[in-house]
């Protein structure tokens, strides 16, 4: 009896022992899975070791005690920088100085925010030199699916200074002291897609020195202007939604070569498409342009351009200006009305403004094929010196006046007057 009892023992001693030195190895399996399911890199971040050649760092911001901290550890041939959810205060701004980044978020439950009451932007892209040559830009720096807001007193929200080839999708810009995006002389292909862009104190998208643009499926809501394009050329603003912006809409200076077409550009206090500045070869074309307050194109400065298909409604003042400096222009296919809805009902009653065309002195313009309905004062007026090699052909004015006949060394022919 003696003896089982101590065999018993023994076995209980044994089991035991090897309970004992299981727990350790148990408890820190269970760690290492925990580690793992949650995604936590904090090591394979900074010691991240690839069997694929040529893979680049994958940095998660959560795993740093600051997102520039994140930004920071990239190595010199770039990499990508994921941010979790959360909202992130900053006051300074986060520097990007490496080419071949993408800076990655969670959609818009990635909240940077810019606390700088400095006139600091949120974020800062451009070369360690700071220098403004070819020899010091970055190329292929992306940002991606974040929201990035600023305030009253702080500088631009994305400031980009000598990025080739920047693209910029699914980020909200909203709430800055100064434009939403500024992108300075990033001269190849920058391209902005299904972002938004709303109520920050300078203009939404301001385009400098920029080349072969994209700008696609944005949604512009009132900024000051919603977007700026000045010594560029090749800008393709297609498919955006422009409104309730405190100044205008659209802003080209000495561009060319450019097409704004498919746009929503809806109430803005001042004009929706201004060219100005030496433009040439510009198309604006298929645009719906709505309730403007100051009016709807304005060709201040422009040669070589069309305005085709669009649609002119209830415009607060002229649907399009065609000044002195401005000449060889094709105006064809446009529709240039107010609210009529049929049986003679007018859909707004309270707002009957509807501006038509106005020549300032101008040359050698083509309107062909345009409808203009109930529009005041006039579908054609003329003002200042006479405007001269006009052909005004094959409209249908309806319900307006207009001044065609006082045109100089023109064609005016085979128009529908009204009855």
């Amino acid at each position: 009896m003696v003896i089982y009892c101590s065999h018993i023992l023994k076995k209980h001693i044994m089991k035991k022992r090897v309970v004992n030195l299981l727990l350790p190895v148990l408890l820190v399996l269970a760690v290492c899975v925990y580690f793992l399911l949650q995604g936590w890199t904090t090591l394979s971040s900074q010691n991240q070791t690839f069997q694929l050649p040529g893979a680049k760092q994958c940095i998660e911001a959560g795993a740093y005690s600051s997102l520039q901290d994140a930004i920071d550890e990239l190595s010199e041939e770039g990499g990508v920088v994921r941010i979790p959810p959360g909202t992130f205060e900053i006051y300074e701004p986060l520097i990007i100085n490496k080419p071949d980044v993408q800076i990655e978020g969670t959609g818009t439950a990635t909240h940077i925010k810019n606390m700088n009451t400095e006139g600091m932007p949120a974020l800062l892209i451009q070369h360690s030199s700071k220098e403004e040559s070819r020899e010091s830009e970055l190329w292929r720096v992306s940002l991606l699916n974040f929201r990035i807001t600023g305030n009253e007193k702080s500088g631009h929200g994305v400031e980009a200074r000598g990025i080739n080839e920047i693209f910029m999708h699914g980020i909200t810009v909203s709430y800055h002291g100064g434009d939403g995006i500024m992108l300075d002389y990033c001269y190849e292909d920058p391209r902005i897609s299904n972002s938004l862009i709303t109520y920050n104190k300078g203009t939404g998208l301001n385009l400098i020195g920029c080349h072969d643009i994209i700008v696609s499926a944005n949604q512009f809501e009132e900024n000051q202007d919603a977007l700026h394009c000045t010594e560029g050329y090749n800008l393709c603003m297609t498919g955006n939604n422009l409104d309730d912006h405190l100044g205008n809409g659209v802003v080209i200076e000495n561009t060319y070569g450019s097409v704004v077409a498919g746009n929503m550009i809806e109430e803005c206090a001042g004009t929706a498409v201004i060219l100005d500045k030496d433009c040439y070869g510009i198309t604006i074309s298929a645009n719906v342009i709505a309730h403007n307050v100051s009016g709807g194109v304005d060709l201040r400065d422009a040669h070589g351009c069309a305005v085709s298909a669009n649609t002119f409604t209830i415009m607060g003042k002229d649907a399009l200006v065609i000044g002195p400096k401005s000449g060889r222009i094709t105006v064809s296919g446009n529709n240039i009305s107010n609210s009529y809805i049929g049986k003679d009902k007018t859909k707004r009653v309270e707002d009957l403004n509807a501006g038509g065309i106005v020549f300032e002195g101008t040359t050698d313009i083509c309107v062909v094929g345009n409808l203009f309905s109930s529009v005041r004062p006039k579908a054609l007026e003329l003002k200042g010196k006479p405007s001269e090699r006009v052909n005004f052909s094959g409209n249908v004015i309806t319900d307006a006046q207009s001044d065609q006949e006082n045109l100089k060394n023109s064609i005016v022919e085979n128009n529908l007057n009204p009855r």
